[in-house]
């Protein structure tokens, strides 16, 4: 949710106390979870339903029945703002003495009072960052570890600590779950380094973050004392995003929460996308089997976004499989249907380019559209799969003077290796003007200089922080390769003028961010680009649970649109290579059939975007396939209505309501003349030659 909107709902229920006010200001399905006031409950929130206002109003109801002492209510949440945010909430209405906070936040909190306690002694020293001990342990084994191995090093120890799992069962643990150590290091090599980690801490009288939670597990299965003194303090327990709870997070509940069941979870299977860190939503999914008696509650009505835009979202998360890859009749298992509440919008936007340069510019262009009309540019987002991306449309931007922001991350020519790399260009370059020498080409010599910071013609066949070093400096390689008739003194003074023009500090402006780092917020216009076979899924995702986390990055993306969605990708990198690329599997059925003209191609406008005209019946098709069937049914008897029409008045079908038209009618199914005449095709000389006999066609279809 926006800063703004929170700030407005916090405004709007500060006047909220008595339990049928707080009711009254939910709809049905949240009003259903917040009547639950103990035992186990699971509610499946889809993006946009109002989840956090669900669980924040539960709790808040039950305080003022007196169910719940929100005294002993600890709510739990993955980050800091979100704790912040629920806190900020639980005051406005009232219930302020619960307690949110973060699973890290809480267990320290926990282990800071009870560790003087029980061992006599004061806490080990917590260390804000493990890097330097990281890279002391791969020292002291051997391994040659730069700032960005070390950072893939500290990422495999946090997955295997908040997976339980020690350096002895480190080796089957990673092989089971298909896991590929960092460095180049093997499943038998790695529990060495990991050794080495846990022995550097000792020395130092240190513990790390994952040891916080581990820790105070350990008290609580060791000590029967501090076990119940945990349990007096806390009766009742809600966990928000619970999609994303870790092996150690869900011991650390099981272990707060004892025998009792007054357990409230809240997530959403189709966003989890953090599985490389640990996460599994199988605690979501199997909690119904694990809590005897427990209720489900599905939050399905979308706040968020317009109708089309919950169209695409559904149809992604449709053909998603389970966690691990297989199939299944009903999809993803315990994803929910999104039914949207906004009114309709504007159509899905899908654009085909030649290159990555022109969907830079083509965006850039819709962009500098959108904000003329009166769009702010806070409210654009270009989501894309992995940070290297971003240098396209950074300098896109900078074109057609936007101002932008980036998200999670520095401006590409703020990168560290990206940096490097241009001063050593810059160097190269005048050594070479100083002797008169015949240089080689100008991709070679970008080529040699890149390969000296860890660029390889082949890319690292691991995620993480080494390959993401490997990509910046790949796409400062293609820049190279887009300009070969450049001196090298030329192309580092472009390279320099274009870090120059991204330079300016930014308050406002357009958001630049990887689809993990957009999770979570939203914005009245999205971008999502790039979205070809190879980034989306990345050619890393290599296990069928890999690559369903991918569909559902890709969910997670649809779904901050409020708006303006638009989905694009290249056919190839650069302008001087071939268009092999073709568009992600997972929206081959959605994408609309390109026609050709004479067999041809025909370019747009300026930046190379393609005209992709659709054949009506080929879209009819698809979507009759999609749809439920009452949509469907309401579909072909809008067609039947039209073709009476244009038989008695002799008018073309497409004069009448177009296709188009017809679909959008059958998915929204207006109630109103105005909710009609919203709808895109529907004007005013149309409303009211057909608006009262299409209604009356759309009522025989409206639910109850």
């Amino acid at each position: 949710m926006s800063q703004t909107r929170h700030v407005e709902e916090v405004r709007n229920v500060t006047t909220l106390r008595s339990p049928e006010e707080l009711l009254d200001a939910l709809d049905p399905q949240q009003r259903e979870a917040a009547l639950q006031v103990s035992g186990p409950l699971c509610v499946r929130a889809g993006a946009g339903t109002g989840k956090t206002r669900a669980i924040t109003y539960r709790i808040a109801y039950g305080s003022a029945v007196g169910a719940v002492d929100p005294n002993t209510v600890l709510a739990v949440t993955f980050t800091a703002k979100a704790a912040a945010e629920m806190s900020s909430r639980l005051r406005a209405l009232g219930a302020g003495r619960a307690q949110a906070m973060t699973f890290h936040g809480a267990a320290l909190k926990q282990l800071a009072y009870f560790w003087p306690r029980v061992s006599g002694g004061p806490l080990p020293n917590l260390m804000p960052h493990k890097a330097s001990v990281v890279a002391a342990a791969a020292s002291r084994v051997g391994i040659r570890a730069d700032k960005l191995v070390v950072r893939d090093l500290a990422a495999e120890l946090e997955w295997a600590k908040v997976s339980m799992v020690t350096p002895d069962g480190y080796a089957d643990f990673a092989k089971a779950n298909l896991r590929t150590p960092p460095a180049d290091l093997t499943v038998d090599d790695f529990p060495r380094l990991y050794e080495a980690y846990e022995q550097a801490k000792a020395d130092r009288n240190a513990i790390d973050f994952e040891d916080v939670l581990l820790l105070q597990c350990g008290l609580l299965e060791e000590r029967e004392d501090v076990a119940r003194a945990v349990h007096s303090r806390y009766r009742s327990f809600v966990v928000d995003e619970y999609q994303d709870v870790s092996p150690v997070q869900q011991h650390l509940l099981d272990l707060w929460r004892g025998e009792r069941t007054d357990l409230c979870v809240v997530g959403d299977v189709a966003q989890t996308i953090y599985s490389f860190t640990g996460a599994s939503s199988k605690y979501l999914e199997e909690f119904p089997k694990r809590m005897r008696g427990a209720r489900v509650i599905e939050l399905v009505r979308d706040y968020r976004s317009t109708p089309q835009v919950v169209a695409l979202a559904n149809q992604v998360v449709a053909s998603a499989k389970g966690m691990d890859g297989r199939a299944t009749t009903l999809g993803l298992p315990g994803a929910v249907r999104l039914q949207a509440q906004r009114p309709m919008g504007p159509a899905v936007s899908f654009e085909r380019y030649d290159h990555d340069v022109a969907e830079a510019r083509g965006i850039a262009q819709s962009i500098k559209e959108l904000h003329q009309s009166g769009v702010p540019l806070s409210d654009i987002a270009v989501l894309y799969r992995v940070n290297a991306q971003s240098e396209a449309f950074e300098e896109a931007l900078a074109d057609v003077g936007l101002a932008f922001q980036v998200k999670g991350g520095a401006r590409f020519f703020d990168r560290e290796e990206v940096k490097r790399a241009v001063l050593l260009l810059r160097q190269q370059a005048r050594v070479r003007a100083l002797a008169g020498q015949e240089t080689e080409s100008l991709p070679d010599m970008v080529a040699e200089v890149v390969g000296t910071l860890g660029w390889q013609p082949t890319p690292p066949t691991s995620a993480g922080a080494v390959r993401e070093r490997w990509a910046n400096l790949d796409a400062l390689l293609d820049m190279a390769r887009r300009n070969p008739q450049q001196t090298p003194e030329q192309f580092v003074s472009e390279l320099e003028e274009r870090a120059a023009a991204k330079a300016s500090p930014t308050v406002e402006g357009v958001v630049l961010s990887t689809l993990h780092a957009a999770k979570g917020l939203e914005w009245d216009a999205v971008f999502l680009a790039g979205l070809s076979e190879g980034l989306m899924p990345i050619s890393m995702a290599d296990t069928p649970g890999g690559i369903e986390e991918e569909r559902r990055l890709l969910y997670v993306g649809v779904t901050r649109a409020r708006i303006h969605l638009s989905l694009s990708y290249s056919q190839a990198r650069s302008a001087d290579r071939k268009g092999k690329r073709t568009v992600s599997r997972f929206l081959t059925k959605m994408w609309p059939r390109e026609e050709t003209a004479r067999g041809r191609w025909t370019a747009s406008k300026p930046g190379n975007k393609l005209n992709t005209r659709t054949k009506s019946g080929d879209i009819n098709a698809q979507f009759l396939a999609e749809a439920d069937q009452s949509t469907r049914e309401l579909f072909e008897s809008l067609r039947q209505w039209r073709l009476g029409v244009t038989r008695e008045s002799g008018k073309p079908a497409f004069t009448v309501v177009a296709d188009a038209t017809l679909r959008d009618v059958a998915t929204a199914k207006p109630r109103t003349l105005r909710q009609l005449g919203a709808l895109r095709g529907i004007g005013a000389v149309k409303l009211e030659a057909y608006g009262t006999p299409i209604l009356r066609i759309v009522k025989d279809y409206l639910p109850g």
